[in-house]
């Protein structure tokens, strides 16, 4: 069923679009996050410091920090983040007071959060309806004994993209330590797809390409990636590179402001003269339809290649990498040989005439990055896509070198990261015989559940206790509708967090709400104050120290919440010493290294390596740990991601807008997309519009396409007209996350295919217009 309206939707309104990202509008947008939140003068002082190796590391995005940092190494998306974690308002105990939980759900996301910071830890209490403060210690000691009686493997233990290496260490051992190996983390709703794909193709869960290699590239590409709010700190290598004349080639369904020019703020000649254009070409794929693309630019490779050798001039493939380093490459070239044009149009949008100049382009370059992101993972074969983008470097021997190879951007600042030292439901994937050699525990062996396993669980009832090491799950996940009430049906949840959110109004049975310190917030332990370490997009390794004092006296680090809550839970054991280990990280570095030598040699010494050091990569070097110790092509299953298909059916692309980051919703405004004042709108083309008989402004609900017996619309989405692919419409995350079915994944990975869900469009009001 659908959510109850709560209030009349505001109504948007849709403004003419900026020419370029960055610019004056970014300028105004800084002036006006830190207004807003009350830190006029302490927030410029403390972004001088972010992604800077004397600083802290950017709370929102991964991307990579350079070895020399700009003036300010910080975007309009990452000062938002910094100001909403530094914001001068606090969200109290006398808040709580004077709100009910009943009353705070009809409150919006931006508002909740919007409210500042929590001061106290809290215990909400059904008889009133009520959070209230409790002091750490009991709330310590009461979640340790409600974690006693749950059976571990009804417990999931879920962690953000946002906790440092060290806190999630300390999580998982102490997870492990209790029994269970329920890991899920934001990586399963994003790039889980790209750790599934890579590992049996190039024998590493990641990209390969390392910030440097954008100054020596000579071609670019980019699928299903919307850099101007995802990773913006991305357009200044990519601004560099198109300056220099390297060609820029687009997929992507919608025209994105950052992918066509860029004005850099920190440029007065570029503020004057309008910025630099960065796509060279930009080909508008269909929802679903990059499988196909990639085949077609690969199938004119292939066709060019043949020709090639028959006139005996020279390979447009790298013949002696494919013979030495590659297997399968003739069953994937006879493959995209035998595919037929007009399919390949069809299923992706892209004409003939398109997918051969992109082509032209890669075979007259010597050295190409392949970036994408979520537009890519978040489809029902969006592990196959991540393995065709593969296929594609492969064909001219663009994996392990200079200036080439694949590059996965990452979203949440430390979600790559936290996979790298044990944060996973996947066993292989964690060194389980060292963590039982150096704790002398029996850790479990069967995998835990994944993000979508965790619903099914909470649904079932199986799933008991809920423990959130950061995120707002709830509003993340799919199926909102079903898993809002079953989620109140749980024994426990425990909520770590910086601010109130949508998850933390839906109190189990017995409810904790603790407050945590930011990562730009002073951590002052027993020796003194502490630092923090992260892994960005390119698998560097990164320190972090906090610059602001904390929010509150009350408030604890989530190293030190950990520790609590493992102290009060497990059996003493004398290999694990969480006091000291709270009192000076560089203990639990030293534990990292230990469990991981090889990954993090020198670990301490090496923490402020300006622009971080590097984790070993096998495929970086053409070494490939496959099961044949190949580079494999694979052929796809299937050419088009699009699932249901009719011509009352449309796909539904869900996106973050430039006012927000993941859940977190700073302003209701999407500026690079026109739209302002309101986040109940559905984009779509001006054919669709006149096909459905409606206009712009209208009110229209969209319902799920499924036989599945279940009821899934959102209404009151006002229409807009945008430069979007026919039979594709646009609406806004997390809010169309009740649209999107449980069971509506990709294949091996589970990551909710929130790229291309099927949706029909009813008219509901008429437009005054």
């Amino acid at each position: 069923m659908a959510p109850k309206a709560k209030r009349p939707p505001r109504k948007a309104e849709q403004e003419s679009q900026p020419s370029a990202a960055g610019g004056w509008g970014s300028v105004e947008a800084l002036a006006g996050i830190l207004t807003q939140e009350e830190i006029p003068l302490l927030g410029p002082e403390i972004l001088m410091k972010q992604n800077k190796p004397d600083g802290f590391m950017c709370v929102s995005c991964s991307w990579a920090k350079p070895a020399e940092p700009h003036t300010f190494e910080f975007c309009e998306n990452g000062a938002k983040a910094t100001a909403w974690e530094i914001t001068n308002k606090r969200t109290t105990p006398e808040f709580f007071a004077k709100h009910t939980v009943a009353e705070l759900r009809e409150w919006s996301d931006h508002m909740l959060e919007e409210h500042g910071r929590l001061t106290h830890p809290l215990r909400y209490d059904a008889g009133t309806d009520k959070y209230l403060p409790v002091s750490w210690d009991s709330a310590f000691t009461e979640i340790g004994a409600q974690l006693k009686k749950l059976a571990p493997k009804s417990v999931i233990m879920y962690t953000s993209g946002r906790a440092s290496l060290e806190a999630s260490y300390m999580y998982q051992l102490f997870g492990r330590m209790y029994g269970t190996n329920n890991f899920p983390d934001s990586s399963n709703m994003c790039h889980e797809s790209t750790s599934v794909g890579l590992p049996p193709v190039i024998g590493v869960p990641v990209g390969t390409v390392l910030l440097p290699d954008f100054d020596k590239t000579d071609c670019i590409f980019f699928f299903g990636h919307n850099t101007t709010t995802n990773a913006p700190r991305m357009l200044h290598p990519l601004q560099r590179a198109a300056k220099r004349g390297v060609p820029i080639v687009t997929f992507n369904p919608l025209r994105e402001r950052g992918l066509e020019r860029f004005v850099n703020p920190q440029s007065p000649m570029q503020m004057v003269a309008g910025g630099t254009r960065i796509s060279s070409q930009y080909c508008q794929v269909r929802c679903g339809g990059d499988i196909a693309a990639i085949i077609g630019i690969c199938k004119a490779v292939v066709e060019a290649d043949d020709a090639a050798r028959s006139a005996g001039g020279a390979r447009k493939i790298d013949v002696e990498f494919i013979t030495r380093h590659t297997h399968g490459f003739e069953e994937f070239a006879e493959f995209c040989r035998s595919q037929d044009w007009e399919t390949l149009e069809q299923a992706s949008g892209v004409t003939e005439a398109e997918l051969r100049d992109a082509a032209t382009t890669y075979m007259n370059a010597d050295a190409v990055i392949a970036n994408y992101g979520m537009g890519i993972t978040q489809h029902e074969f969006g592990v196959e896509t991540v393995k065709m983008i593969v296929n594609f470097l492969l064909l001219r021997g663009n994996i392990g070198k200079e200036g080439a190879g694949i590059s996965p951007v990452r979203g949440h600042s430390n979600v790559q990261g936290q996979r790298t030292v044990g944060i996973s439901e996947k066993t292989k994937l964690v060194p389980l015989d060292k963590l039982k050699e150096l704790y002398a525990f029996e850790p479990p062996h069967e995998d835990g559940l994944t993000t979508v396993d965790a619903c099914k669980g909470i649904l079932d009832g199986s799933v008991k206790g809920f423990v959130s090491l950061g995120g707002n799950f709830a509003r993340a996940i799919p199926e909102r509708s079903l898993m809002e009430p079953a989620w109140m049906k749980m024994r426990l949840s425990v909520q770590i967090a910086t601010k109130l959110n949508r998850t933390h109004l839906l109190p189990g049975e017995v409810t904790f709400l603790l407050p945590c310190l930011g990562r730009i917030e002073i951590d002052n332990q027993a020796t003194g104050p502490q630092a923090v370490s992260m892994e960005d997009s390119t698998a560097c390794i990164h320190g972090s120290r906090g610059m602001r004092e904390p929010v509150s006296e009350h408030v604890l680090s989530e190293p030190a919440i950990i520790a609590g809550l493992a102290k009060a839970t497990l059996s003493t054991n004398p290999n694990v010493d969480w006091e000291k280990w709270v009192g000076d990280y560089s203990l639990v570095r030293d534990a990292i290294e230990a469990t991981y030598p090889d990954q993090f040699k020198d670990f301490n010494n090496r923490l402020f390596t300006p622009g971080g050091f590097p984790r070993p990569l096998g495929a970086r070097e053409r070494k490939w740990k496959t099961p044949n110790g190949k580079a494999n092509f694979t052929v796809p299953e299937s050419l088009n991601n699009r699932v249901e298909q009719g011509p009352d059916i449309y796909q539904l692309m869900t996106t973050r807008a430039d006012g927000q980051f993941n859940t977190t919703v700073y302003t209701e405004d999407d500026r690079f997309r026109g739209v302002k004042g309101s986040r109940n709108v559905v984009l779509m083309n001006r054919a669709d519009i006149s096909k459905l008989g409606l206009r712009v402004g209208d009110r229209v609900m969209l319902s799920t396409a499924a036989n599945d017996g279940i009821e899934r619309k959102y209404g009151d989405l006002q229409v807009m007209e945008y430069d979007i692919p026919e039979k594709c419409v646009l609406g806004y995350y997390p809010e169309c996350n009740v649209l999107i079915p449980l069971w509506h994944y990709a294949k091996e990975s589970k990551v909710p295919a929130a790229k291309s869900v099927p949706v029909r469009i009813a008219l509901q009001h008429r437009s005054d217009g």
